[in-house]
């Protein structure tokens, strides 16, 4: 025989009391302002916050040229590299240098604004 379903819905609030409203034994205690009963909602602010200026989103132009020199370098010696033409022969560390230029590049992307 299968287990008894578990009840679904119901009063989860002792009987006699509303939802959101405080019960008998939780009441605050005005006397002390550091009581962890009840709800304690802060004041509002009264100062005011400037919004953030526009300039200070604007990426600098050098930005947009590190990005393409870098994607371009990082290209440029990879495809030198699988060509053949990088000197001192062909390098492991030219893949690593090409691939670490991209890197750079795409990084760079992420942060122009």
């Amino acid at each position: 025989m299968a287990p008894p379903k578990r009840k679904t819905g119901g009063r989860v609030t002792p009987k006699g009391t509303k939802p959101g409203g405080l019960h008998q034994t939780h009441h605050l205690d005005h006397a002390d302002p550091k009581s962890m009963h009840g709800v304690n909602t802060p004041d509002a602010s009264t100062r005011y916050t400037p919004p953030t200026p526009k300039s200070y989103y604007v990426s600098p132009p050098w930005v947009p040229i590190l990005m393409f020199v870098l994607l371009g370098l990082g290209a440029l010696v990879i495809l030198c590299y699988y060509l053949g033409a990088v000197p001192g022969g062909r390098s492991n560390w030219y893949l690593f240098g090409g691939l670490a230029c991209v890197l750079g590049g795409l990084y760079t992307a992420t942060k122009y604004r």
